[in-house]
């Protein structure tokens, strides 16, 4: 008779594979909640302590770590040496194990929990006997996923056993199970002790999603999550309505909620394109700052992606019903709001949560590596600005160096925005020269520059960008300032009657 082994923290559809087994003539070993479950259905099991002759110890945490165990599952059947030694210690080999682990993820996804609740849901056997059944799948069968109950019944009924693709496969599923269970304990122990460049790296994620394709038609893409909600996360974030996210609208809806996450406390609407914002308007009311966020680029806004850091109501739905959208992204949406915008069969509808923890760290992939750095959460303050002109900035302007840089920090370099009263006027993204961005922002403002802010991402390499901002009547400049020649960019903003002042933190987006 063949044997299985079924313990498992999920108790989802237990009874149905292990009758299954059972009628297809297997025994079943088990112990603890799983073995009280089989037992009041009916279904008769071996107790793990039956067959190792020691019972289960240290409060459950020893249980099934014996050799008349690992033996069972570790004999090669083919060899004459490891039958001969299962027979002498009387080593019954075990055809199939059945394991889900303790639920260390769902112990540390919760808002409140212990230290010592998380370690006691480390799982130890568990693991252990994946790892052994895995390795020697040509002889067994592993099953780490309710989804698989199915098949491997299937298969047994209909053949006698698990084909040996199907066990390679299950071990394959098995290995990533550990793997990830294993990253996500380090993970927590490295953040736990608050360890700063440990020697290794391992993260866990799950598919959340397989997309149509990735930037372009012709790549495969997908998208996974880790374990930890954030705060204007996309990873976190509900999608009501529409069609499916694609690999752009992810980024591009990432990219806007951490920018929009800037200006938490206040009124705000970001509209972006293409990784970069087109338009943000901050205002007393949300209705304001939707406006000041289209009209700062009508064009551009057109297929982009529009977020809000309050719920949507009728007022600022109305004007987005009759545009073309990808994306709409909002805390919550009203009952009327929600109707109106739903009427459009493809626009994607999103919730975020705006409360929650901060991201600490950022990942970007390079070939063959990984680049980890803190997350750019620098923010100036009014007693951060030095003013190094002899005119001095009015308070609005001020007002609008610390929004300008908000804004230019997201995007990407070089890199230069022009602001006013709280909105976005132009922004110049991505270029090869500080000026040929700077170009593009007051090109983009036109008339609306004059008496306007102009932020810059890092500092001038020369004055030809205060002189072109003189033209357009940009009337305060914000810079880091660094430069070996800052002196001749105050010396044109003195000539030129423009205030600058400089914060002396550099906001790099590559």
């Amino acid at each position: 008779m063949k044997r299985a082994v079924l313990l498992v923290t999920d108790k989802t559809n237990l009874v149905f594979f292990a009758q299954g087994l059972v009628e297809c003539g297997y025994e079943i070993i088990s112990t603890g909640g799983t073995k009280r479950i089989l037992d009041d259905a009916g279904i008769h099991t071996i107790a793990i302590e039956d067959v190792t002759g020691f019972p289960e110890m240290l409060s459950g945490r020893v249980k099934t770590l014996h050799p008349l165990i690992y033996g069972g599952l570790l004999g090669i059947r083919e060899i004459e040496e490891h039958l001969r030694q299962m027979n002498e210690y009387n080593i019954q080999p075990i055809d199939l194990v059945c394991i889900n682990l303790y639920p260390f993820k769902q112990t540390i996804s919760r808002h409140y929990f212990t230290h010592p609740e998380a370690i006691e849901n480390i799982d130890i056997a568990g693991p252990s006997m994946i790892r052994a059944a895995a390795k020697n799948y040509r002889f067994v069968t592993v099953v780490t996923d309710i989804k698989d109950y199915e098949k491997v019944l299937t298969e047994i009924k209909e053949t006698g056993e698990t084909s040996l693709s199907t066990r390679a496969s299950l071990a394959a599923k098995a290995f990533r199970t550990t793997a990830a269970y294993d990253a996500l304990i380090s993970e927590y122990f490295t953040d736990y002790l608050e360890e700063e460049h440990p020697e290794s790296i391992t993260r866990s994620y799950e598919l959340k999603q397989s997309l149509r394709y990735g930037e372009n038609p012709h790549q495969k893409a997908s998208f996974y999550t880790g374990y930890r909600r954030y705060r204007y996360s996309i990873s976190s974030a509900e999608q009501l309505h529409g069609k499916e996210l694609s690999y752009n609208n992810i980024q591009d809806a990432s990219a806007t909620l951490s920018i929009l996450k800037e200006f938490h406390g206040k009124p705000a609407v970001v509209a972006l394109k293409h990784m970069n914002p087109c338009g943000l308007g901050v205002a007393d009311n949300i209705t304001e700052a939707w406006k000041k966020a289209y009209e700062a680029d009508p064009v551009s806004i057109f297929g982009g992606i529009v977020a809000f850091n309050e719920e949507v109501d009728l007022s600022v739905a109305e004007p987005m019903s009759k545009m073309f959208l990808e994306i709409i992204l909002a805390p919550s949406f009203t009952k009327e709001a929600f109707e109106l915008l739903s009427k459009k069969k493809n626009i994607r509808l999103m919730t975020f949560d705006v409360t929650g923890r901060d991201p600490e760290e950022k990942c970007v992939s390079v070939t063959g590596g990984l680049l980890v750095q803190e997350e750019d959460k620098k923010e100036s303050t009014l007693d951060d600005l030095k003013c190094v002109t002899e005119k001095q900035p009015t308070e609005s302007e001020l007002k609008d160096c610390l929004f300008g840089e908000k804004v230019v920090k997201h995007v990407k370099s070089n890199a230069i925005v022009v602001v006013k009263d709280g909105q976005t006027l132009g922004v110049g993204a991505g270029q090869m020269n500080r000026v040929g961005a700077a170009l593009i922002a007051l090109k983009q403002a036109g008339e609306k520059a004059k008496g306007a802010v102009l932020a810059s991402d890092a500092f001038f390499p020369m004055n030809d960008t205060v002189e072109l901002a003189s033209k357009y009547g940009i009337t305060c400049i914000i810079q880091p300032g660094g430069s070996i020649k800052d002196q001749d960019s105050i010396d044109m903003c003195n000539e030129k009657g423009i205030s600058m002042v400089m914060t002396g933190a550099r906001h790099f987006k590559h």
